[in-house]
């Protein structure tokens, strides 16, 4: 079942706050960990990627205690 990728769309009529959950809780569950942390690791780099083009990502600062 590598490299098909399958297409899930929820439709609805009016906002369903517990709907979208559910939809989102069933599609999370039917990836393996893999997928799911490839997926975690694709926006956090896609988040990065923004802030840096955007100018608000800064660099890691040292904290001095006294």
């Amino acid at each position: 079942m590598l490299g098909k990728k399958r297409t899930y769309i929820l439709q609805l009529g009016h906002d369903d706050e517990k709907r979208e959950l559910l939809f989102e809780l069933d599609f999370q569950r039917r990836l393996s960990t893999t997928q799911r942390f490839r997926m975690m690791f694709e926006v956090s780099n896609r988040i990065k990627e923004m802030l840096i083009a955007y100018g608000h990502r800064k660099p890691i600062e040292v904290i001095k205690r006294a």
